[in-house]
C-alpha cells in the first residue's frame, strides 16, 4: 500500500541496524553471514498487498473495440489448437499479484523458481513460457529447538502464517504444521543473486539464525551461471547457557518434479578451541514444475546415497505437457532432488515419500509429529527403493534430516542447494533442444545429484566472483544507495523471466554420441554400510579424471565463442522470445555481463534480415493480410511457438512497416563491436547492416533522406500513433546513418560510408528544421493534439551515441535543453518527480492522454532517459529521474513492484505488464558511468569530414562484397534471395 510519505519523505539510506540489532549483527559477522551494508529490506510481518492493474479509458476502448474483438476471436482461435496466444489481455492468473516477490533461484535459462520475501516459494518457470505464479504452502523452511531437557522446545515454520488455506485444526495436511512465527523480528535483505534472511529470535530468543541465498548468477561465467540450482547457507548462533537440539525442516512441493535439498553442517572455532554442536536438516519435496500435470500421476520417489556422504531422495517426473500445449503430453522428464551431507556429527535420515491427505500412508501430520518428538526419520528408510508410481492426483512428498547440536555461545554453518534437472527443452512446432548446462553435466535425470554435489563444493567459488564484481559498484561512495542496490535486483529478470539457454541448434533427437563436448554420464554402485551408494563417471572414466569431471569442465566454455543460444521473453504477460524493440533497453545488462550472449543474439537477428517468410498472417490492428518477414525488415521477435524458425509471433500490427526495429539493429550492432571491438563480428553482420539500412529507403517518401512515420503506432509504443517526421524514430535514424557510416569506414566500405554521411547531413537538417521548437524536439511534424508534446524517449538515438563513442547527434546546448525539458515537465510534474519519467507530456504542464501509453511511466524508458541525461554531464537530475522508479516500484512506501517490475505505470500507480524485459535499461545507466575502454580508447572518427575515395578503386570494396556473397539460411519456410 502506498502511504502518504511516497511524495513528501526522501530516504537515502537503508543500514541493517534499522531491521536487526546490532548485537546479533556483530554475532553473524563471519564467513558472510551478515546481511549486507546496502540491500533491499522488508520485515517479514509486512504486509504483501495486492497489486493494482491498470485499465483503459472509456475513449481508448471505443478507439481499440475493433481491436479488442479481433484479438479475442485469435486467442479462442489459437485455443482450439491447444495453443497459447503471445498477448492474451483476457486470461488471468489465478493467483492475483502481491507485493511479495524476492530473490528468484537458479542461474540463466535452466528454468527458475521465485522466493518472495516472507518464504514462500513461487513462480515455477520450469517449462519454457509456462508460470505457475501461486505459492506452495507446502515449501517452507521451519525449525524445532529442543533445551533443558526437553523442557524447552519450539516449533515453527520459518513463515509468518498470514496465508489463505491455513489455520483448519483437523487438516492432515500442512495446517496440522506450526505456523507459529510472526516476522516481527525477522527481516529480509535482498542483493541480487543473494539473499538473506535472518531470524533475530524468533522463535527462540536464544538462538540467531541467519538464511543465506546464492544463485550461481557470474558475470562473464558461460557454464555455471547456467546451471538449475541454488544454495541456502544457514548459520546458527546460540547465545543461550544451554546447548540446544536443533532441527531445520524444509518443506517443498512441486506438481510433478523432482528436487534436491543438501544440508551441511560445519563447525565453528571459539578462541579456546573448537565447538561441538548439533543441527538436523530438512527438506520436503512435492513434484511441481508450474504445469497441470501433477494430475497425470506416474510419479516416482527414490532415495539415494551418494558420493561425499550427499543422502536424499530423487524425485522424477516421468510426463509433462508439450510447452504451451495442453492437449498433448510427452516424456519430457523433470527431476528435482533433496538431500544432505552426513558428516562425522551429522546424522542423515531420509522420508522418501509422504501425503498431504489424511488418506496418505504416511501424512504430513505424521510427518510434523514425527520431527517434533524424534527430530529424525528410521536409518533403514534408504534401503526401501523407489516409491509406487504416483496415482492421478495425488501428492507424493520427500523429506530430508540432518541432525546435531549446537552448544552454548555456539555457532555452525548449515548449507541446502536445491537443484532441478530438465535437459530438454520442446517448443510445439518446432523440435526439442538440450538446455546449455547439459554440455557439463549430461542429459540423465540424475545429473540433479551432480548439479548439487557441485553447488555445495563451490558456492563459496561463486560468492567469492560474486563479490569481486559488485563490490566496486558497492563501494562507490558517490553513487546514491538505492541506485546500487536496484541495479543488481533489476538483474532478477535475466532469470525469472522465462530465460532459455541451449547448448546448440542442435535437436535434442540427435544422438547423444554425436554430442562429442557433452560428458556420458554413467552411475558406478558400490555398497557402504550395507547401503548401496553411487559414484559418478564421466566418458568411462571416475571422478579422479580431471579431464572428464563436470567441476572441471563447468570453469569455461570448452569451445570459446561457443555459448549456445539464448532466449528470454520480453515479459511472462507478453510471451515472445528476444522482442527486439525492448531489447534495445535491455541490451546494455547482456553487453556489460555476458558479451557472447549479447553477440549471439545479434547474429540471430542478423541471419533473419537476409530471410524472408512469405506465410501469410493477418494482423488484427487493422485486420489486413500480409507476409510473416520480408527480407530486410528486422524481426520484432524471435517467434514464440518455434523460435529461430518462426519469428514475429507479434500481430497487432505489420512490424515490417515499423519504423524504429531496423534503426534499433544498426545502433546495437555497431555499440556491440565498438564495446567488444570484435572485428569478426562486424564482418559477419555488415551484410545485414547494409540490407537493413537500404530497406528504410521505402519510408523516404520526399527523397529529403529522412525517415517519415505513416500516421500508425509503427514503433515501440504501439498504441501510439505518429504522423511524419517523429522526434524518436527520426533521431533513431539519423543515429543509425552515423554509425553505420562510421561502421563501414572500420570494415573498409567507403563508399557506403559516404552514402550514409551525406544522406545524414540532408536529414539531420530537414530533421532540426521540423522538430525543434527552440526548447525540445517536438513530438512528431504532424498537426494533430499532441504533436507538439514532449516525449520522454525523444533522445534515444543520442542516448546510443553517447554509449557508443560517436560524435552528438547535435549541439550540447540542444541536448542539455531537451533533456531539461523532459525533467521539468515528464519528471517533476508528475507527483514531484517520485514516479519516474511519463511518456507524453503537453507543453502546458498536462499529461498527454491521447493513448494509454502516452499517460504511462515506462521504467525502462525512464532507466534510458536517466542514462542519456549522465552522458549529457547532468547527473543531478539523472538519479533524481531514476530514483522515482525506485521510489514508486521498490521502496518500502511504494506500489510493491519488487522483483516484478512491470513495463509501465500509470500517474496513480496501476501498473501494465509484470517482470518485464525494459527495466535491465538501468543498466545503461552504470554504462554511462563507466563506459568500457575499447570504446574510450577508440580513435575518434568525424564522419562529417569528407571521406576521400580514390576513383581508381572499385565501389564494392573490402567487406562490401560480402553483401552479394552472404549465405542463405536454408529453412523449409524461408527463402533468401541474396
Amino acid at each position: 500500500m502506498v502511504s502518504g510519505t511516497l511524495f513528501h519523505y526522501r530516504k537515502n539510506s537503508w543500514p541493517p541496524e534499522e531491521y536487526i540489532t546490532k548485537a546479533t549483527l556483530q554475532l553473524f559477522d563471519f564467513d558472510s553471514a551478515a546481511p549486507p551494508s546496502q540491500a533491499w529490506r522488508r520485515k517479514l510481518n509486512s504486509r504483501a498487498s495486492k497489486l493494482k492493474e491498470f485499465s483503459i479509458t472509456f475513449a481508448e476502448a471505443i478507439k481499440m473495440v475493433r481491436l479488442g474483438i479481433r484479438l479475442w476471436s485469435y486467442v479462442r482461435e489459437e485455443a482450439s489448437y491447444g495453443r497459447r496466444a503471445p498477448i492474451d489481455p483476457f486470461t488471468r492468473e489465478r493467483c492475483k499479484p502481491s507485493a511479495s516477490q524476492g530473490v528468484p533461484l537458479g542461474g540463466m535459462g535452466s528454468g527458475s523458481i521465485s522466493r518472495g520475501f516472507r518464504g514462500e516459494f513461487k513462480h515455477f518457470q520450469i517449462l519454457p513460457g509456462t508460470c505457475e505464479t501461486s505459492p506452495i504452502m507446502s515449501n517452507q523452511f521451519s525449525i524445532f529447538i529442543s533445551r533443558d531437557g526437553g523442557n524447552k522446545k519450539y516449533a515453527s515454520v520459518l513463515s509468518p502464517g498470514e496465508h489463505e488455506g491455513l489455520g483448519k485444526a483437523s487438516d492432515h495436511g500442512i495446517s496440522s504444521w506450526g505456523w507459529n512465527l510472526s516476522g516481527q523480528h525477522s527481516s529480509y535483505h535482498a542483493l541480487f543473486p543473494r539473499a538473506w534472511t535472518v531470524y533475530d529470535g524468533e522463535p527462540d530468543p536464544e538462538l540467531k539464525v541467519s538464511c543465506r541465498q546464492i544463485s550461481p548468477f557470474i558475470p562473464h561465467d558461460y557454464s555455471e551461471s547456467s546451471l538449475p540450482a541454488s544454495v541456502f547457507v544457514y548459520t546458527l548462533v546460540n547465545t543461550g547457557k544451554e546447548r540446544a537440539q536443533v532441527s531445520l525442516l524444509f518443506t517443498w512441493t512441486v506438481s510433478g518434479s523432482a528436487l534436491l535439498i543438501v544440508a551441511i553442517v560445519s563447525p565453528s572455532v571459539k578462541d579456546y578451541g573448537i565447538i561441538q554442536y548439533s543441527v538436523t536438516i530438512i527438506c520436503f519435496v512435492q513434484n511441481s514444475i508450474g504445469d497441470v500435470s501433477h494430475l497425470s500421476g506416474d510419479h516416482v520417489n527414490e532415495p539415494f546415497i551418494g558420493e561425499d556422504g550427499v543422502s536424499g531422495v530423487l524425485l522424477h517426473h516421468k510426463q509433462i505437457c508439450c510447452w504451451l500445449d495442453y492437449r498433448t503430453k510427452e516424456n519430457l522428464p523433470v527431476t528435482f532432488a533433496v538431500a544432505a551431507c552426513e558428516t562425522q556429527n551429522v546424522s542423515v535420515t531420509v522420508l522418501p515419500c509422504f501425503g498431504l491427505t489424511e488418506g496418505s500412508c504416511v501424512t504430513a501430520k505424521d510427518m510434523w509429529g514425527k520431527m517434533v518428538q524424534d527430530g529424525h526419520f528410521d536409518r533403514e528408510n534408504f534401503s526401501k527403493g523407489p516409491s509406487m508410481p504416483s496415482s492421478p492426483g495425488e501428492t507424493q512428498c520427500a523429506a530430508v534430516s540432518a541432525s546435531a547440536w549446537v552448544e552454548p555461545h555456539g555457532k555452525c554453518t548449515v548449507a541446502f542447494s536445491v537443484a532441478w534437472s530438465s535437459p530438454q527443452v520442446k517448443f510445439m512446432k518446432g523440435m526439442s533442444y538440450y538446455r546449455r548446462y547439459t554440455r557439463f553435466y549430461g542429459t540423465s535425470e540424475r545429473a540433479a545429484v551432480d548439479l548439487v554435489h557441485h553447488s555445495l563444493t563451490n558456492y563459496k567459488l561463486w560468492e567469492e566472483e560474486i563479490e569481486k564484481w559488485q563490490n566496486p559498484i558497492l563501494n562507490d561512495d558517490k553513487l546514491p544507495e538505492w541506485y546500487k542496490f536496484t541495479l543488481f535486483n533489476e538483474l532478477y529478470f535475466l532469470v525469472a523471466g522465462g530465460t532459455v539457454w541451449i547448448d546448440s541448434g542442435v535437436p535434442s533427437s540427435d544422438s547423444v554420441s554425436t554430442r562429442t563436448a557433452r560428458p556420458e554420464v554413467t552411475k558406478v554402485k558400490s555398497i557402504k554400510n550395507g547401503v548401496q551408494v553411487e559414484q559418478t563417471a564421466y566418458n568411462g572414466y571416475g571422478e579422479d579424471n580431471q579431464l572428464s569431471s563436470p567441476d572441471k569442465l563447468s570453469g569455461s566454455s570448452t569451445d570459446g565463442d561457443d555459448v549456445g543460444r539464448f532466449l528470454y521473453l520480453e515479459g511472462v504477460e507478453y510471451v515472445m522470445w528476444c522482442t527486439y524493440d525492448v531489447h534495445f533497453y535491455a541490451s546494455f545488462a547482456l553487453l556489460a555481463l555476458f558479451p557472447k550472449i549479447e553477440l549471439s543474439i545479434q547474429r540471430e537477428f542478423a541471419k533473419a534480415v537476409l530471410c524472408e517468410d512469405g506465410r501469410k498472417v493477418k494482423f488484427l490492428a487493422e485486420g489486413n493480410w500480409g507476409i510473416r518477414k520480408p527480407r530486410g525488415a528486422i524481426p520484432h521477435d524471435l517467434g514464440m511457438h518455434d523460435p529461430w524458425h518462426e519469428m514475429n509471433a507479434y500481430n497487432i500490427h505489420d512490424t515490417s512497416k515499423w519504423k524504429d526495429l531496423n534503426p534499433k539493429f544498426v545502433l546495437q550492432v555497431y555499440r556491440d563491436f565498438a564495446a567488444t571491438g570484435d572485428f569478426s563480428f562486424a564482418t559477419e553482420v555488415w551484410p545485414s547492416v547494409c540490407a537493413a539500412m537500404e530497406y528504410m529507403d521505402q519510408f523516404d517518401h520526399d527523397n529529403d533522406c529522412l525517415i517519415e512515420n505513416d500516421g500508425f503506432p509503427d514503433q515501440t509504443y504501439d498504441t501510439w500513433t505518429v504522423h511524419g517526421i517523429s522526434a524518436y524514430c527520426g533521431g533513431l535514424w539519423l543515429a543509425a546513418l552515423q554509425a553505420a557510416a562510421v561502421m563501414a569506414m572500420h570494415v573498409g566500405d567507403y563508399a557506403f560510408a559516404e552514402k550514409c554521411k551525406g544522406n545524414l547531413i540532408k536529414a539531420k537538417t530537414v530533421y532540426e528544421e521540423k522538430l525543434w521548437n527552440g526548447s525540445y524536439f517536438n513530438y512528431d511534424s504532424g498537426s494533430s493534439s499532441n504533436s507538439k508534446s514532449i516525449q520522454a524517449d525523444q533522445l534515444a538515438g543520442q542516448w546510443y551515441m553517447a554509449s557508443s563513442g560517436l560524435p552528438d547527434l547535435f549541439d550540447g546546448v540542444k541536448i542539455k535543453s531537451a533533456l531539461q525539458k523532459i525533467y521539468d515537465f515528464n519528471v517533476m510534474k508528475v507527483r514531484g518527480g517520485r514516479m519516474g519519467a511519463v511518456n507524453g507530456m503537453h507543453p502546458n504542464g498536462k499529461v498527454d492522454d491521447t493513448c494509454m501509453q502516452s499517460r504511462e511511466i515506462w521504467t525502462g524508458v525512464t532507466y534510458g532517459v536517466a542514462a542519456t541525461m549522465l552522458h549529457a554531464g547532468m547527473e543531478e537530475q539523472a538519479f533524481t529521474t531514476a530514483e522515482g522508479i525506485f521510489t514508486a516500484g521498490w521502496s518500502e512506501d511504494g506500489y510493491g513492484y519488487s522483483f516484478q517490475t512491470p513495463e509501465g505505470w500509470t500517474t496513480d500507480g496501476h501498473f501494465r505488464s509484470l517482470i518485464y524485459m525494459r527495466p535491465l535499461s538501468i543498466w545503461g545507466m552504470q554504462w554511462a558511468l563507466s563506459m568500457p575502454k575499447t570504446i574510450l580508447d577508440a580513435p575518434q572518427v568525424n564522419i562529417m569530414d569528407r571521406i576521400q575515395v580514390n576513383p581508381h578503386t572499385p565501389q564494392e570494396t573490402g567487406v562490401r562484397k560480402i553483401v552479394k556473397k552472404a549465405k542463405c539460411f536454408n529453412n523449409s519456410f524461408f527463402s533468401c534471395s541474396c
